[in-house]
């Protein structure tokens, strides 16, 4: 800094302290035109709620006892794990009372926002009546509840299996599309994460996700993302990929394609415009069914389309659902064709949970809030803010290779060099720390973990959007 400006500095703060003006320069948020940067932290929007006392087992206690209680594969966020005691809407609550914004939705999951009281009351009421009978016995929730899920399809998607978990709605899915078929090859994409089950680990392709085990007759083709894909946004290179692996890699007939429209786990990596269209014409002529993983882009999430897949302007053969589907009930969905549902009556096919009377009653519960609160529409308002906001922290930092996604389905890529897409591991791991003891808990994803998953429930505001970009604002500018 140059004498002139050290000395014009000094007058100003001169002034600041003459007039009784120091207390509001501290407090201010407003970077200063003459040299000055606003240090204090961003603050959480202001919540009129106040979290119950809490008098359980503290934080400390609760790792302890799952260290020798639950299984070692487990993990926790945060150097320091948090103990989350109490869930509303936006926000969560620790064992000390502090208040924290979900930028995650518990995985993607509180679509409509912790403890809605729509969907509260619809689960208690039913709980009183009746918890659980499986579907040998008739019982009006689930029939309600599939109604309206066939309801919210395209074309002739209209038979309805519920599961416990995206996980089981994928394996069914995969079985409908091998037995339709008649044939035993899967294709996805590399990049995905369908579910961690012995058959569903074929399909994901994370290294950090898979165990060395037989996988079965997948095939993983070439991940059209357009930030880090060899053909960038070409969708019909992409597509000719697909037919060249079943042409060289296959007997020519597959059982199925199944894809996120956002991939989730990997990044929220939006696939390359058109590509879903070209590909579902290049499997079906090879005999195969297409498969749209829904688990986290559904229900209106993207802000344009209700579907993710309609994104890409295609209806598919089977979609799989969960996460959202339930505001975080263990529920899952897989919806189809009466001709592909036919198969499975060839055998018994049952599960003891799907359906079950309070998960339907909790499930329509959501799809009525998500339909009353036009979450659709607040998705893609509070998504295009955010988005934009981020877009521009990206020109003020580097660090920030890539902003991504729909809605409020959305991803930030964090590099060190922008040229080469050298992912910023070690930094993202700091300002996720930083981003927690500012107040917001956050995602992440990709292969290098070098991406922030930015996925709230639907109650998210501008304010909270606004809260976040300054806050990694803040962040980014302390590394």
């Amino acid at each position: 800094m140059g004498l002139e400006k050290k000395l014009t500095n000094r007058r100003f703060l001169g002034a600041l302290i003459k007039n009784r003006r120091w207390g509001w320069f501290c407090s201010s948020r407003l970077a200063l035109d003459r040299g000055f940067s606003a240090s204090a932290p961003p603050q959480l929007p202001a919540f009129d709620y106040e979290p119950k006392p809490y008098k359980g087992p503290l934080a400390d206690e609760v790792l302890e006892k799952r260290k020798k209680y639950l299984g070692p594969s487990l993990f926790h966020y945060y150097q320091k794990p948090l103990n989350i005691v109490e869930g509303k809407m936006q926000y969560l609550f620790d064992e000390n009372g502090r208040r924290y914004l979900d930028a995650f939705a518990g995985i993607v999951t509180a679509s409509c926002g912790h403890c809605h009281p729509d969907v509260l009351n619809a689960i208690t009421e039913q709980s009183k009546l009746l918890q659980h009978a499986t579907t040998i016995y008739l019982h009006h929730a689930i029939a309600d509840f599939a109604e309206g899920l066939a309801s919210k399809m395209p074309g002739n998607l209209k038979v309805v299996y519920f599961v416990n978990s995206g996980t089981e709605a994928n394996e069914l899915a995969m079985l409908m599309a091998r037995l339709y078929s008649g044939n035993l090859g899967m294709i996805a994409l590399r990049n995905a994460y369908h579910g961690g089950s012995s058959s569903t680990i074929g399909l994901t392709a994370l290294n950090t996700w898979k165990y060395p085990i037989p996988q079965g007759e997948i095939h993983h083709v070439l991940n059209p993302n357009p930030y880090r894909g060899v053909f960038g946004s070409d969708a019909k290179r992409y597509a000719e990929d697909v037919q060249d692996h079943i042409d060289h890699g296959t007997s020519g007939r597959v059982a199925g394609f199944i894809a996120e429209t956002i991939q989730g786990v990997g990044g929220a990596v939006e696939l390359a415009p058109g590509y879903l269209k070209l590909v579902y014409d290049i499997v079906r002529k090879a005999g195969g069914v297409c498969i749209a993983d829904e688990v986290q882009t559904g229900f209106g999430r993207t802000g344009s389309h209700y579907w993710g897949f309609e994104t890409q302007e295609v209806v598919p053969d089977i979609v799989t659902m969960a996460k959202g589907i339930g505001n975080g009930l263990p529920l899952g969905a897989v919806v189809t064709t009466p001709e592909i549902a036919s198969v499975l009556a060839q055998k018994i096919q049952f599960n003891t949970f799907g359906g079950n009377p309070v998960c339907s009653a909790g499930g329509l519960a959501v799809l009525r809030v998500l339909d009353k609160e036009k979450s659709q529409a607040h998705y893609a308002e509070v998504g295009s803010h955010m988005i934009e906001r981020l877009r521009d922290l990206q020109q003020k930092h580097d660090i920030i290779g890539d902003v991504r996604g729909r809605g409020l389905m959305v991803g930030i890529e964090l590099v060190t060099d922008r040229e080469q897409k050298t992912p910023a591991k070690a930094e993202t791991a700091v300002l996720f720390e930083s981003l927690r003891e500012l107040g917001i808990l956050v995602g992440k994803g990709g292969l290098h973990g070098n991406v922030f998953r930015i996925k709230p429930p639907m109650c998210f505001t501008k304010a909270d959007a606004d809260f976040l970009v300054d806050a990694l604002d803040y962040a980014i500018s302390k590394l």
